[in-house]
């Protein structure tokens, strides 16, 4: 096996599978090259009753063999009961969680059209969802999100009892650390720092003020048997690099 240190993105790999560690037997939603290692692994190693899915209506083992079918039907009872825990992507995401894929710029005359509403809102309001952005900046990290698509904790709390029954962001994962809304008013807190990676690194590419307790720990390292699955098993080719250059 290849001895050298973890790269960044094998450290995002593990930050993203913890997102899964008792989960227990839910449906991982993963979104990104990153996030799907992520998730083979966990299922691979802490999280041995995960499901997951080829996208399309089957469901797969971490080697792609088909393990069972899932039809459209089922998945949706899956997300409206909670037995499902997608990591979606972010092209902007504030301080209390919402997220916007739909638009850049005013709704009615947008600067950038983007993927749409899509999935957003039912997922949020319906199972736990948590997020992955690979490369984190002021851009991403916003005071507040043109549209609304991925409902935050402050959107939820403001809509009552039938938005926030469900409503849970277990973290975010960026190329920077991790993030979580551990917080009195449910704003983001800084949980972790990817090894390298200073807290005014982190402060001076995201747009709005961070909780950061006094002392942050760094976001844990492969094992040595976790690297030899990501690098011998789950991505021999290495396509996480590119979405996390080394």
């Amino acid at each position: 096996m290849n001895t050298q240190n973890p790269t960044r993105a094998e450290t995002c790999v593990i930050a993203c599978a913890e997102a899964w560690r008792d989960n227990g037997e839910v449906l991982a939603s993963p979104m990104g090259t990153i996030p799907s290692i992520g998730a083979r692994l966990a299922r691979l190693t802490f999280s041995p009753a995960l499901l997951l899915t080829n996208g399309d209506a089957l469901l797969v083992g971490p080697d792609g063999v088909t393990e069972g079918w899932l039809p459209y039907r089922q998945h949706l009872s899956m997300v409206t009961g909670g037995k499902r825990h997608v990591m979606m992507g972010a092209s902007q995401i504030d301080r209390f969680g919402n997220q916007n894929i739909s638009c850049i710029g005013d709704w009615q005359r947008p600067a950038r059209q983007l993927l749409g509403v899509r999935g957003a809102p039912v997922n949020t309001l319906n199972n736990p969802t948590s997020y992955w952005v690979p490369k984190h900046s002021a851009r991403v990290f916003v005071e507040r999100v043109d549209m609304v698509c991925g409902v935050g904790y402050d959107s939820a709390a403001a809509a009552g009892p039938s938005a926030t029954r469900f409503h849970r962001i277990p973290r975010v994962v960026s190329n920077l650390g991790v993030f979580d809304f551990a917080t009195p008013d449910r704003s983001m807190r800084l949980a972790s720092l990817h090894p390298g990676v200073t807290v005014e690194e982190v402060r001076e590419s995201t747009g709005f003020a961070l909780t950061v307790p006094d002392d942050v720990p760094y976001t844990r390292e492969p094992t040595a048997d976790e690297l030899r699955l990501i690098r011998e098993e789950l991505d021999p080719r290495g396509t996480r690099d590119r979405e996390v250059p080394a």
